[in-house]
């Protein structure tokens, strides 16, 4: 039940790609990988990570515009983004944290600083994923012994609708289609129908709201679905 974070790593050297996913993965994260910015900005659409690891120098989009355009957007312009190149001058690097950048790591790196810099930039701007315990309005979460309370009573939840609420407390307020939804809770790699995520937003609605307990979960037609901005 353990969600992971989600790191995409963007960088056109197979090398690199391969040192980095063995040491994020050896350390909890889920890695997906892209080898130019047009390839990442495509994947960010389809599936936002938690956080970007990303070359400066890529082929089709670079690095420093791929960064630009993850802050220009409004639904990824919190996106935590760390610059991973082999640029190393100071101009470079106030460069790169001018146009968006959260951190800054040169190559060569220290794989165990590298995970030690992801960690700590999730810590600073998502802190749900190293959380024991997230609250949203009267309901409480245990990330530990993955139990949910509403109003002080304890709310049993099915492991699936669990992680349906858990990524919804962790993004309040933003809307997410039921394919976002699917490849943040089931995963990119499992294939269920779209229809799916209605059957168990539905459940989750049910046993949240036992009771007569107000609906946090709202349904924007033909766009999703979020939890509501008002706790």
């Amino acid at each position: 039940m353990h969600i992971k974070p989600y790191v995409l790593v963007v960088d056109d050297e197979a090398d690199i790609l391969t040192l980095v996913r063995y040491n994020l993965e050896c350390n909890g994260f889920e890695i997906c990988e892209a080898e130019d910015g047009e390839k990442a900005l495509m994947m960010i659409a389809e599936r936002q990570p938690d956080l970007v690891l990303l070359d400066w120098m890529l082929p089709r989009v670079s690095g420093i515009e791929v960064c630009r355009r993850i802050r220009k957007l409004p639904e990824t312009q919190n996106l935590p983004v760390i610059m991973l190149t082999a640029r190393g001058e100071e101009s470079d690097r106030v460069r790169g944290l001018d146009y968006g950048a959260d951190d800054y790591i040169v190559k060569p790196f220290s794989p165990s600083e590298l995970v030690a810099r992801v960690r700590a930039v999730l810590r600073r701007l998502r802190p749900a994923l190293a959380a024991k315990s997230i609250k949203f309005g009267d309901i409480v979460m245990d990330l530990v012994q993955f139990r949910v309370r509403r109003d002080n009573e304890e709310v049993r939840l099915a492991p699936t609708e669990f992680r349906l609420l858990r990524h919804f407390m962790e993004n309040p307020g933003r809307v997410f289609s039921r394919e976002q939804l699917l490849d943040a809770v089931w995963g990119h790699e499992i294939y269920v129908d779209s229809r799916t995520v209605d059957v168990h937003v539905r459940r989750l609605r049910r046993t949240l709201n036992a009771g007569g307990k107000r609906d946090v979960i709202r349904t924007i037609r033909a766009a999703g679905y979020s939890l509501d901005q008002q706790p």
